[in-house]
């Protein structure tokens, strides 16, 4: 419940409560704030067990937990019925990965492994913009029409 207050917050809020309260109440106020946390509890637990009763025995095995969607997927994922494990295990990432990057870089996948690093890359794409030359007297072929600032 209170898993991320540090050390320092905590002697802060001591320190807080014995200037707050004083040194003489504050065994007092501890002890109320303690018993009215055990009866919010109790009353929670005893709330829980009207609903299970309410619910009847096909619910039997229905945890509040459950009702969490991180805890529901969690364990809606590890049941084994859906045959998830199956997939889960026969998908090699590193595989997958690999056949996209030979398929960006134009190569085969099964002739990948074959070829040597050092080969030149007779099937690579050029992927760098450089300006190709047209008839026109050495001037780069542009295929986009000129830009007109007016009409935006």
């Amino acid at each position: 419940m209170f898993n991320d207050i540090g050390a320092l917050e905590l002697v802060t809020l001591v320190v807080l409560a014995v200037l707050v309260f004083g040194p003489d109440k504050l065994p007092k106020v501890i002890q109320d704030v303690t018993r009215t946390l055990r009866k919010i509890r109790e009353f929670s637990d005893s709330a829980k067990q009207d609903i299970r009763q309410e619910l009847g025995p096909e619910f039997k095995d229905f945890e509040f937990e459950d009702l969490n969607p991180r805890t529901f997927i969690r364990k809606q994922l590890d049941n084994d019925e859906l045959g998830l494990k199956e997939l889960r295990n026969g998908f090699d990432l590193k595989k997958e990965m690999a056949e996209v990057t030979d398929a960006v870089h134009g190569r085969d996948s099964d002739s990948s492994s074959s070829k040597s690093s050092g080969s030149s890359g007779g099937g690579r794409i050029d992927m760098s913009k450089k300006p190709e030359e047209s008839g026109q007297a050495g001037k780069p072929a542009d295929d986009r029409p000129p830009y007109d600032a007016d009409a935006t």
